[in-house]
């Protein structure tokens, strides 16, 4: 946890994704910076990853792809249910997904999307990236998040991947939400404009949460 006025590390900076460019098409210079990073995320099983609406799922999107090109079994699971964002960044189908699942309208085959990664640091070799939209947007996002099968589904995807990523709700406008999806991790990483990268209304905030924080990845271009 952030201590006094210390402020987290900055762990990488990464590009937004360029104006009709998938976010997920792994540039060299941002693998290589969150291939450094990576040891001390991984070291979490279950990463949260927080922080302004825009920067948030880039990050989350370049750190899970980072890590599935790093060669660890890595899964990416949108739990931003208000408005779902990893859908149209990624090119995947919107629904069904965690929304639908935690009312029991999917399984959890229907809601798995396999993303098998481009841009110049992807890799062939082993499996492709797993994702999970959040599905049809949700007026209840904290009540759906609250459930016992949302936790039971963590415990799962723990047992069968090496990092989980929790794409997680704004940090500053959905705090009940975003507190809820953090009870099911071990770590948060803080996603932030590189222009606000320090911002101490962030740091505070982070504070708040039951959970060490990691660190920073600031996202340029949002």
């Amino acid at each position: 946890m952030l201590r006094g006025r210390r402020r987290l590390p900055v762990l990488a900076q990464v590009s937004g994704p360029p104006e009709g460019a998938r976010a997920w098409s792994l540039r060299r210079a941002d693998f290589d910076a969150l291939e450094q990073a990576l040891p001390q995320v991984a070291a979490q099983r279950v990463v949260l990853v927080c922080g302004e609406r825009d920067a948030a799922p880039v990050a989350a999107i370049a750190l899970a792809a980072a890590a599935s090109a790093s060669g660890r079994r890595t899964i990416l699971v949108e739990c931003d249910l208000a408005q779902p964002r990893l859908a149209a960044h990624v090119g995947l189908a919107a629904a069904p997904g965690l929304h639908e699942y935690l009312r029991w309208e999917a399984e959890p085959a229907d809601v798995l999307q396999p993303v098998v990664l481009g841009g110049p640091a992807a890799s062939d070799d082993g499996d492709p990236l797993a994702c999970v939209c959040a599905g049809r947007p949700a007026t209840k996002a904290e009540t759906l998040l609250g459930l016992q099968s949302f936790a039971h589904m963590i415990e799962k995807l723990r047992g069968g991947y090496e990092l989980v990523v929790l794409s997680s709700p704004p940090l500053l406008e959905e705090p009940g939400s975003l507190l809820t999806a953090a009870r099911q991790a071990d770590a948060v990483v803080v996603a932030a404009p590189a222009s606000t990268a320090g911002d101490r209304t962030l740091a505070k905030a982070i504070k708040r949460l039951p959970l060490p924080a990691v660190g920073t990845i600031a996202v340029k271009g949002t």
